[in-house]
């Protein structure tokens, strides 16, 4: 008869193997490219991460905790003299790379997956190119006057098995009365009012982001753990909803205020969105298409965002058949493609032929205190090279050249 004792030794020692296996491939392949590591130690955490967005205009209305921040595109682009062509993030989750880029002048493409990202990036360029004056006064209107609580009709929230009981039975009531308000409105109006909806739904649920899990309050009557947790204040629907539109009103209102008083020529690039995966899309991207790419490949680590963003997945009606089809369709980016697919990215097959000879093999960037699978344009931080391959290949593979303008 095998006793436990020995089964856990046994699982120990495969555990332990593992883990010596990847921290030797770590070590050969910080060996391979520590001559190509540049260390930025201005370039911080908050500098790197979503935090420097919290207070910026635009990049501050949805919280994408997976974001990097603006000001480090916009030092990015700076500090590698990127002024013009275009640059593609096939990562491109809520934009930052996207509007950080256009807002220089350049052109830019993203691949995105996750449905909530496609939303967040369609309602910005809505925002940016396609509202008229008369949509920005109407959206005005909905914030000053509440005008769903004037409709008398209510729209059933949509579920999934994970957001059952998510919202206090109030905060419930008023978003199905809500989105059918909405419904009265023009298709630029309604995009923009279910963003605006979208971004407040955490703070007005007992649910909050915790890595790859929602974390629930106590108040939520869900089952505990030994230590109930508690997520303070959960914010009331009317208030939170009028003030976000409000923020939203107040970031676009000077620059709208200057165009109509000093019409300048819009500099502003144009962006791009591809719907999908970076695997499907990348290897049908045109010879030489781009200058630069700047992004943040996700996690070796099989992390379930279909979870963490199962409230706003919910509100876009994703079916729970959909959930399991993007899950495992996000997993296949990063931990569980096929062997075969897995090499012939890591050699970047379908990518280098995509980017002009632009990069070159020493802009590697180690950045200081940052997450160590999110620095830009092919940069790792020193010791975390994961040990299976990134969908993009590593910048020796691209083999490409500096270019001059």
């Amino acid at each position: 008869m095998v006793s436990l004792a020995s089964v856990s030794n046994t699982v120990s020692n495969v555990e332990s193997d593992d883990l010596g296996e990847i921290d030797n491939l770590d070590r050969q392949l910080h060996q391979r490219f520590q001559n190509k590591f540049l260390v930025h130690p201005s370039l911080t955490r908050p500098i790197v991460s979503f935090q420097a967005n919290k207070t910026r205009p635009i990049y501050r209305w949805y919280k994408y905790k997976e974001a990097f921040s603006a000001s480090l595109i916009e030092y990015l682009l700076q500090q590698y003299k990127i002024t013009k062509g275009k640059v593609l993030d096939p990562f491109a989750g809520s934009g930052t790379a996207l509007f950080a880029a256009s807002k220089t002048g350049i052109d830019a493409d993203g691949i995105e997956l996750l449905p909530i990202g496609q939303k967040i990036i369609n309602a910005k360029k809505l925002l940016d190119y396609e509202l008229t004056p008369e949509d920005f006064e109407r959206i005005k209107d909905w914030s000053k006057l509440q005008l769903w609580k004037q409709c008398d009709l209510k729209k059933d929230l949509p579920e999934l098995r994970i957001t059952k009981g998510a919202y206090p039975e109030l905060t419930r009531n008023a978003i199905e009365q809500y989105v059918e308000a909405c419904k009265g409105e023009n298709h630029r109006v309604q995009a923009v009012l279910n963003f605006v909806l979208l971004c407040i739904l955490e703070s007005i649920s007992y649910t909050r982001k915790d890595g790859q899990y929602l974390r629930w309050d106590y108040r939520s009557g869900r089952g505990q753990s030994k230590k109930p947790f508690n997520k303070g204040e959960i914010l009331e629907f009317d208030n939170a909803i009028a003030n976000k539109i409000s923020e939203i009103i107040d970031d676009l209102l000077p620059s709208t205020q200057q165009i109509e008083l000093f019409p300048i020529k819009n500099s502003q690039g144009q962006i791009h969105l591809f719907r999908g995966s970076c695997l499907e899309i990348m290897p049908r991207l045109a010879n030489g298409g781009y200058d630069a790419i700047i992004t943040s490949p996700p996690y070796c680590n099989r992390y379930d965002y279909t979870r963490t963003y199962a409230l706003e997945l919910a509100l876009l009606g994703i079916s729970e058949k959909e959930l399991i089809n993007l899950r495992q369709e996000m997993l296949s980016c990063t931990v569980e493609k096929e062997a075969g697919e897995q090499g012939a990215l890591s050699r970047g097959e379908g990518t280098e032929r995509g980017i002009r000879p632009h990069l070159n093999e020493n802009h590697l960037i180690e950045v200081g205190d940052s997450d160590p699978c999110s620095a830009p344009l092919h940069g790792r931080s020193q010791g975390s090279f994961p040990p299976a391959p990134c969908p993009l290949p590593p910048a020796s593979s691209l083999k490409i050249a500096p270019k001059t303008y």
